[in-house]
């Protein structure tokens, strides 16, 4: 095994002792600790500009070469998928993403624009809403070859917040055999992959999920037996 690299040692800083110096030194001395002390705050301000900067950045728009490889992934599916409705099913979530982005007013990273909405300083955008609002624009072209999903993820972690998603498959198959289709993750670039291949969450189907909390409440509500 490669060994671990060392931990790098904290610089010691051997700073002047002022009742060495004469008064005259003293102002000197005074601006020489000073500016030890501010310059890991500049640095620090440099890299939260950087953060800022970039995380105000609108989502980009898809290339063509994006919905071409889309569309060839759902085409994938299987045999019985209609090639047309892969291609209009992969124009549409990218196309949808796009035109959530801005409706969600996108300028953060997802966590941070979660906060907003949850303050009510943005209108949606919560990794539910994307999924919702997915699901419900490609459900609209009532394709005959495709089937839309729900997932959640992170359901039973308390260290975790859920995550929402929706998933595309081939008519009559189950959502582990679709494709994740995902543009909360990225703060409204759609991210998408076969979810055997999404490794980052262990998706549940959403009423899987569900019918367990309702359960749970139910539980919770129940009266105890009399002793």
């Amino acid at each position: 095994m490669p060994k671990k690299p060392h931990a790098r040692r904290a610089e010691r800083v051997s700073l002047p002792r002022l009742h060495a110096y004469s008064q005259a030194d003293a102002p000197r001395a005074l601006a020489w600790m000073g500016a030890r002390m501010i310059r890991p705050w500049t640095y620090l301000l440099a890299l939260l500009g950087c953060v800022t900067l970039s995380a105000c950045a609108i989502p980009p728009a898809p290339q063509d070469d994006d919905v071409q490889r889309l569309a060839s992934e759902i085409r994938n599916l299987g045999p019985g998928v209609d090639p047309a409705e892969a291609e209009r099913a992969a124009e549409i979530a990218y196309a949808y993403t796009a035109q959530l982005a801005q409706d969600y007013q996108i300028t953060d990273s997802p966590l941070i624009h979660n906060a907003k909405v949850n303050q009510g300083l943005r209108p949606r955008g919560l990794c539910w809403h994307w999924a919702e609002d997915i699901e419900r624009r490609l459900n609209q072209e009532n394709f005959q070859t495709l089937t839309l999903h729900r997932a959640i993820a992170n359901a039973d972690n308390p260290f975790r917040i859920d995550h929402s998603t929706a998933i595309v498959s081939r008519k009559g198959d189950s959502l582990y055999d679709g494709v994740v289709l995902d543009p909360w993750r990225y703060g409204g670039v759609l991210y998408w992959a076969p979810l055997p291949e999404d490794t980052r969450y262990d998706w549940v189907p959403r009423d899987v999920v569900l019918d367990k909390r309702r359960k749970e409440q139910v539980a919770r509500l129940r009266p105890l037996p009399a002793p």
